[in-house]
């Protein structure tokens, strides 16, 4: 301060106009600690005991500067900062400086600054508060803002989460949505689409290849999926054959119509080293990359017909199945001056490439599998053709028919097959239950299908037949010997018993023609062989010595006779009924829906019974036999476990011995019960029948009387006449007669009679 010779009282006076707030004291204090001047100039001067007057000291003046004393002395010291001190509960900024004369030397007075923080805070204090309530105006005005700009990132964002939910879910029906101006979540966006969608394009394409059932599509699909994802000029598709070592191609596909070459040449034999395709195959891990140039390798030349002498690109895959073999190669090849698919799309071709791989080895096996349940069911069919010499090859022709006839409806456009067609499943049940129908066969006893006579078991009883009769034979000349030997007229009983012996041989030719069973059995041949039989004959041996267990207990039905015992010349015996076992009885609720006319019995093998059969060689009990092999067939069909696609196998397989009328066996199904495979079949089954020439039974019918029979048969309904008619309209009949018939059975028919709706 500049010095000057200023009264106290006005010094005083200038100090309360300089506070810096209203409560602050400021004080001058000489070096003695007595007060010069002070911001309350009535308080500068004090009385002391003496009453006399004089400058208060300092620690007089207040309670403030009383406490600034006590903290730093009297006089006080210099403070070069600022200090706080507390009085009565408030607290006081204070501050002592030296104050400098006109020569800029101290001059030994203080100034002594006291200010309360509070009033010295109060401007900072309101401005604080002033910037608060800014900042809160600020806040409360720009929420609205903030939380709609906030609502939108997060309602991006919770989308974003919605769609990677979605991908969890293998739902790819929505799009992921990219318009937002913020650059970070556009990019996560389209990240997530574009995983989205290769998610997407893969489990498609896996799940296509999983459920192509045609061996060509699928290899087909496949290269068209590897190449669209290497992005690739065109591919072709190698498949190992293992039998010959060697790489064979299966599949073409290019980027324009147009092949490099409408067939390819066979691949290089896996031997072949330096071969840029058997290399590949030598190399699992990964692809190989091989720069193709003039001349081509081996099998390669193709390319020259769309590239022309340019180098190429080969990009070959292999592909490895379940076992980690080599499956094929899966080659791409990109054209002059196409830059390499990069990382991202050898590792989706790769992955193509490894589902394609698994799928193509699962239709490798599962073609093996079927190959080999065909060739089990043709075995098993040529068995039952072997069983028996009077079956021929009918278990192979039928299929044969079927199918003919199945395709003939299947193609045709006119009523009432119009609407008929059969999947490729349905083709492969009707082929198996074709090849099946007579699988029931096995079953039937060989004697009982070979059955060429009426007497016949084992072996033919007309054996026996004829030695009683050589019997009866001796019978007579040893009676006519001994009469002559007792006096007789040799020459009359000589004479006689020539009648008698012509008589029986006689007889015997007319029972051995009725064992044939070629003629009907018409009650006047009835009577006379009922009229034979009642000759008798003499038994001197036990006919229960060397017999079965079995027969030994049908024996025992009658009781035993004295020998010698008169037996009739032909006879139907209790032991010859052979009873049906519990087990065979079908009960009228049985689980198939078998409608039966079941005899009483197994066999009756009654001599005189058998040789008064009507019509042909079975009985009623024999005939039942034979049918029942559809029966066998049927319950054996249902007991495979048949896939879900070949189920109707078992329907197909035993209903070829049904009527369109419903007097057909072994369920009396009517016609509208029937699949129209189930009817191809029955008239398949009758006209090979019809027209087969290797029964050793019978002889094979003409094409004419083939058709003439089965003629009847549609009107009797007995089959079913538009599949007659389409069978005739279509020359099926035609075409498998000149397949299978011989020359001399193939003559002229004049189909039109049959044609016209009846």
């Amino acid at each position: 301060m500049v010095g000057a010779d200023l009264l106290t009282d006005t010094l005083s006076h200038a100090l309360a106009r300089y506070r810096a707030t209203p409560s602050s004291e400021l004080a001058v204090v000489d070096s003695s600690g007595s007060a010069l001047a002070f911001s309350d100039p009535a308080r500068i001067i004090s009385s002391g005991a003496d009453g006399q007057t004089g400058m208060a000291p300092l620690e007089q003046l207040s309670p403030v500067m009383a406490q600034l004393v006590r903290s730093v002395g009297r006089p006080p010291a210099p403070i070069a900062k600022p200090q706080i001190i507390e009085v009565d509960g408030r607290e006081w900024s204070v501050h002592v400086t030296p104050l400098l004369s006109e020569l800029s030397e101290a001059s030994g007075d203080f100034l002594a600054l006291a200010t309360p923080v509070d009033e010295l805070m109060a401007d900072v204090y309101a401005t604080q508060r002033f910037l608060l309530f800014l900042l809160l105006a600020a806040i409360v005005l720009s929420l609205p803002i903030v939380w709609l700009v906030a609502k939108r990132i997060a309602d991006q964002l919770n989308s974003l989460g919605e769609q990677a939910a979605a991908i969890e879910r293998f739902d790819f029906s929505t799009a992921v949505p990219l318009n937002t101006p913020i650059h970070e979540i556009y990019d996560l966006g389209q990240a997530i689409a574009q995983m989205k969608e290769t998610i997407r394009k893969f489990l498609e394409v896996s799940t296509a290849l999983a459920a192509e059932r045609n061996f060509a599509t699928l290899l087909g699909r496949v290269l068209h999926e590897v190449r669209i994802a290497a992005d690739s000029d065109g591919g072709v598709f190698y498949l190992l054959d293992e039998a010959a070592g060697r790489l064979q191609p299966a599949a073409q596909r290019w980027a324009e119509q147009g092949a490099a070459a409408a067939t390819l040449p066979s691949g290089p034999l896996l031997t072949e080293s330096g071969h840029p395709l058997v290399a590949a195959a030598h190399n699992l891990a990964a692809p190989s990359r091989t720069l193709i140039g003039r001349p081509r390798p081996p099998g390669l030349d193709y390319l020259d017909a769309r590239y022309g002498d340019s180098e190429i690109e080969m990009i070959a895959l292999p592909l490895l199945g379940r076992r980690g073999n080599l499956v094929g190669i899966v080659c791409n090849f990109m054209a002059p001056g196409q830059p390499p698919p990069s990382a991202e799309r050898m590792a989706l071709v790769q992955a193509f490439a490894g589902a394609a791989a698994v799928a193509i080895d699962q239709q490798r096996l599962l073609q093996a599998q079927k190959t080999l349940l065909r060739a089990i069911v043709s075995l098993l069919a040529g068995a039952i053709d072997a069983k028996s010499p009077y079956t021929g090859a009918h278990c192979q022709r039928v299929p044969v028919l079927t199918e003919m006839l199945a395709r003939a409806a299947h193609e045709s456009k006119a009523a009432p097959f119009s609407d008929f067609s059969l999947s490729e499943d349905e083709w492969e049940a009707l082929y198996i239950a074709s090849w099946l129908h007579d699988c029931g066969k096995v079953t039937t006893p060989e004697y009982v299908v070979d059955k060429a006579t009426k007497l016949e078991t084992i072996y033919n009883r007309i054996h026996e037949i004829r030695m009683r009769f050589e019997v009866l034979k001796r019978d007579h000349e040893i009676a006519t010997l001994r009469a002559i030997a007792g006096g007789g007229d040799a020459q009359a009983l000589q004479a006689e018993l020539a009648r008698e012996l012509q008589v029986l041989d006689e007889e015997f030719r007319f029972v051995a023609s009725c064992n044939e069973g070629g003629e009907f059995m018409s009650p006047d041949k009835t009577e006379r062989l009922n009229s034979i039989a009642a000759r008798s004959w003499q038994r001197t041996l036990d006919d229960r010595l060397g017999v079965s267990t079995e027969e030994r207990a049908r024996l025992l039905r009658t009781p035993v006779a004295a020998l010698p015992v008169t037996e009739k010349l032909l006879a139907d015996k209790p032991e010859h009924i052979v009873e049906r076992g519990p087990a065979e009885l079908m009960p009228a609720d049985n689980p198939w829906g078998f409608r039966l006319d079941q005899p009483a019995s197994r066999y009756n093998r009654g001599e005189l019974y058998n040789l008064s059969i009507g019509r042909g060689t079975l009985s009623e009990e024999e005939r039942y036999q034979i049918n029942h092999h559809i029966v066998q067939t049927i319950i054996m069909l249902s007991q495979l476990p048949f896939p879900p696609h070949l189920k109707n196998v078992v329907e197909l397989a035993g209903g070829h011995h049904e009527k369109i009328d419903g007097s057909g066996y072994p369920k009396g199904l009517r016609g509208e019960e029937m699949s129209v495979p189930a009817r191809i079949m029955a008239i398949a089954d009758i006209f090979e029948a019809l027209t087969a020439t290797d029964r050793p039974y019978k002889a094979g019918k003409k094409l004419s009387e083939a058709i003439r029979i089965m003629g009847f048969m549609a009107r009797e309904q007995h089959i079913d006449a538009e599949l007659f008619r389409l069978f005739l309209s279509s020359g099926v009949y035609r075409d498998y007669a000149q397949k299978f018939l011989q020359p001399e059975f193939i003559d002229e028919v004049d189909i039109a009679p049959y044609l016209a709706p009846q």
